[in-house]
C-alpha cells in the first residue's frame, strides 16, 4: 500500500489540513476532529483503497485503516508536521457539539496514545496468571517477579499516564500533570496515609485513599487544572510564568486534590460501579446477555470508552471485573461471523478480507469484521449479535471474572481463569461457532457480487450494453481532463465527465438507488450485475448544502434507463463560482479488469 498516497487522498477529503483541528489513531482508526464535517466526503473516502470504512461518531470522522492505521497516521503528520502537535488548534466545534460527545471523545483520545502498553501489559499479566496455573513458575521466583512487575507497572502508575494525555487534550502543562499524579501515589504519603488513616492540611483532613490504578480522580484534577493555569498565566509576566505558574498550580492542585477533586473521583467511581454492580446482581445471566448482545454495537458509536474507564476501576477497587470475560464473547462472536464469510464467500476480495478480519478479531481487534465484512453483509452481524448474547449470558450464569485489565482476545482468556472459567470457554466456542454457522448456512453471503470471472460466466448478456445513456447532455470529456484531483487521478474508478448543456441529471443504467449524499450533488447507483455507479454534480459543490439541487428519487428506488434523478440550477451553481462538470464513475471499476469506457461508441460503458 502507498501510505503517502492514502494519506494525501484522505485528507483532501476531510476538508484539507485547514479543516483539521486535531488527528490522532487507535489501533485501527484515524480520529479527525473537523471545523466543518460537511467538507468530509465520507463515501469518497470509504472507497479509497486501504480504506475499510468512515464512522461518524463520538463528535468524530473515524476512517478505519486496520492494522496499517499507525503508517498512514505518519505519513499525514509527515505531509503537515503541524497535525501531529495540533495542541495550538482551538476548536470552535467543541461548542457545537453535545456534552456527551465531548466527553466520549475526550476519554477516547485519552487512553489511545498507550493503548498499546496497556493491551500488552494485560496479556503478560495473564499469562503469569497461566505460569503459575501450570505450575512453570513460583510466585517467589525471580523471572515471575521482574515481569510482575512489568505488568503491572502501567495499572500502578495509570494516573500518571493520564494525566499527561489529558493534558495534552486539555491544552495545559503536562509535567505539572503528571507531577500532580505522582503526588497521589506517592510511596512515603501513601504509606504515611495507610498507617494513620488520615494526616491533617492545615486544619483540613486528607483522608486515606487509593489513586493507583484509578481514573476519574485524576481526570477531575487536570481538568479543573485547565480552568487555574490559564489565570496564573495572564497574572504573571511571560518573563517569569515558566516558574511561578507550574509552581503555584502544583503547590494549589496537589492539596485541593488530597482534599476534595480525589475523593469526587473515588466517590463518582464507586456510584457507577455500583449501578453496573447492580445489574449484574440482580442477575448476571441477563446482564451477560445484554452486554453480550449490545457491545459491538456501543463499539460502534465509540461508547465503549466509557465502559472501559469503569472495568479499569473495578480492577482497581474489587480486584476483578465481570465485563471483560462477557466482552471477550462479544469479540469472538464478530471472528465467528467473519470466518462463516470466509468459509462461504465465492469473492476472491470477500474471502481476502474476511480471512484477515477473522484473524485480527480474534486478536480484540474487530473493526475490520465490523466494517468490512459483518455490517457490510448485515445478516453475519445480526448473528454475531444474537450469538455473542447467548455466549455472554453462558458466562454471566458461571460468574467469571477477569483479575486485571486487557483488551478481550485470544490472549485475554489466562485472565480469565478462577471460578466459572470453564463457562467462559464454553461461552467463547458458543459464540465463535454459532456465529459462524449461522452465517455460512443462513447469512446471504453468495446473494452479494461474486468476482469479475464468475459474473463473466452468468447469464447477464441483458445487461452488458445498459450503459447507453449519458447521465447528462453534454460535452464528454475524460476524467484525467477533470478539475479535481481526486477524480483525474482514477482513484475513484474508471469512468468520464461531461460539461452540462441542460439542467437534468439521467439515470446511466437500470438499477436501484443505493446512496443519495445528504448535500444532494452525488448520487450512487447499482445495478443487478453488481456495478456500482457514483455521478458526483459539480467540482465542490458539497459546499452549497443542497442549494441549486433537488433530488426526484429516494435511497432503495429502482429507476429505469434515462429516468430523471436530480433537477439542476447550472446557471446559478457556476455564478456562485462553482465548476458544473458532472462524473460518472464506476466506482468498482477493479472488479471488472475488462471494464473500458468508450466515447465514440454507442456503449458508453463495455465489460
Amino acid at each position: 500500500m502507498n501510505y503517502e498516497k492514502l494519506a494525501t487522498e484522505i485528507l483532501a477529503n476531510v476538508g484539507g489540513s485547514q479543516n483539521i483541528l486535531n488527528v490522532w489513531h487507535c489501533a485501527t482508526r484515524l480520529r479527525f476532529k473537523l471545523k466543518d464535517e460537511t467538507q468530509a466526503d465520507t463515501k469518497t473516502i470509504e472507497n479509497l483503497e486501504g480504506v475499510v470504512t468512515v464512522v461518524q461518531s463520538a463528535g468524530q470522522d473515524q476512517v478505519v485503516i486496520g492494522n496499517s492505521v499507525s503508517k498512514v497516521y505518519d505519513a499525514i503528520t509527515s505531509l503537515h508536521s503541524e497535525l501531529g502537535e495540533s495542541d495550538s488548534k482551538k476548536t470552535q466545534a467543541d461548542e457545537k457539539q453535545s456534552l456527551i460527545n465531548r466527553l466520549l471523545a475526550f476519554v477516547s483520545s485519552v487512553f489511545t496514545p498507550f493503548l498499546g502498553a496497556l493491551a500488552a501489559s494485560g496479556i503478560l499479566k495473564g499469562l503469569l496468571v497461566l505460569t503459575t496455573t501450570l505450575n512453570i513458575f513460583s510466585e517467589s521466583d525471580g523471572a515471575y517477579q521482574v515481569w510482575s512487575a512489568a505488568s503491572d507497572a502501567i495499572f500502578y502508575f495509570l494516573p500518571l499516564f493520564i494525566g499527561f494525555t489529558a493534558a495534552k487534550q486539555l491544552k495545559v502543562n503536562q509535567f505539572v500533570a503528571v507531577t500532580i499524579a505522582g503526588a497521589l501515589v506517592y510511596p512515603n504519603l501513601v504509606s504515611l496515609l495507610a498507617e494513620t488513616g488520615g494526616i491533617d492540611f492545615f486544619g483540613l483532613p486528607i483522608q486515606a485513599a487509593t489513586y493507583s490504578d484509578s481514573v476519574i480522580p485524576i481526570l477531575l484534577a487536570i481538568w479543573l487544572l485547565s480552568y487555574i493555569e490559564p489565570v496564573f498565566d495572564k497574572i504573571f509576566p511571560e518573563s517569569v510564568r515558566n516558574i511561578f505558574t507550574p509552581l503555584l498550580s502544583i503547590m494549589i492542585m496537589v492539596p485541593l486534590t488530597l482534599l476534595v477533586v480525589g475523593p469526587i473521583g473515588n466517590i463518582v467511581s464507586t456510584i457507577l460501579a455500583s449501578i453496573l454492580a447492580s445489574l449484574y446482581n440482580f442477575s448476571p445471566t441477563i446482564a451477560g446477555f445484554i452486554l453480550g448482545g449490545i457491545h459491538q454495537v456501543i463499539v460502534i458509536f465509540g461508547v465503549h470508552w466509557a465502559l472501559i474507564t469503569l472495568m479499569i476501576n473495578n480492577i482497581s477497587e474489587y480486584g476483578q471485573d465481570p465485563w471483560l470475560p462477557i466482552v471477550c464473547i462479544a469479540v469472538f462472536a464478530q471472528a465467528g461471523s467473519a470466518l462463516g464469510v470466509f468459509l462461504k464467500t465465492k469473492n476472491k476480495k470477500m474471502k481476502s478480507l474476511s480471512g484477515s478480519a477473522f484473524v485480527t478479531a480474534i486478536f480484540s481487534i474487530t473493526e475490520p469484521a465490523i466494517y468490512g465484512v459483518n455490517l457490510k453483509l448485515k445478516k453475519p452481524m445480526y448473528f454475531a449479535l444474537a450469538s455473542s448474547a447467548i455466549g455472554g449470558a453462558i458466562a454471566g450464569f458461571g460468574e467469571v471474572k477477569a483479575s486485571t485489565f486487557t483488551f478481550p482476545g485470544i490472549l485475554a482468556i489466562p485472565t480469565y481463569l478462577g471460578e466459572g472459567f470453564i463457562f467462559e470457554i464454553v461461552g467463547l466456542l458458543t459464540a465463535i461457532c454459532l456465529a459462524a454457522g449461522l452465517t455460512y448456512f443462513f447469512g446471504g453471503v453468495n446473494n452479494t457480487p461474486e468476482n469479475a470471472d464468475d459474473l463473466k460466466a452468468k447469464d447477464d448478456e441483458t445487461n452488458r450494453d445498459d450503459f447507453k445513456v449519458l447521465p447528462i447532455k453534454g460535452k464528454t470529456i475524460h476524467l484525467s481532463e477533470v478539475n479535481d484531483e481526486v477524480f483525474a487521478s482514477g482513484v475513484m474508478g474508471k469512468g468520464l465527465a461531461i460539461i452540462p448543456e441542460e439542467n437534468i441529471v439521467r439515470s446511466p443504467i437500470q438499477g436501484t438507488i443505493t446512496t443519495i449524499f445528504e448535500t444532494k450533488h452525488a448520487i450512487g447507483l447499482t445495478n443487478k450485475k453488481g456495478v456500482e455507479v457514483l455521478i458526483h454534480i459539480g467540482i465542490d459543490t458539497v459546499n452549497l448544502k443542497g442549494q441549486y439541487f433537488d433530488v426526484l428519487v429516494k435511497e432503495g428506488e429502482q429507476v429505469a434507463l434515462g429516468q430523471e434523478l436530480v433537477q439542476c440550477d447550472f446557471t446559478k451553481i457556476k455564478e456562485a463560482g462553482y465548476d458544473p462538470t458532472v462524473m460518472m464513475v464506476i466506482t468498482n471499476s477493479t472488479d471488472f479488469p475488462n471494464l473500458s469506457i468508450n466515447f465514440e461508441d454507442e456503449k458508453l460503458v463495455t465489460f
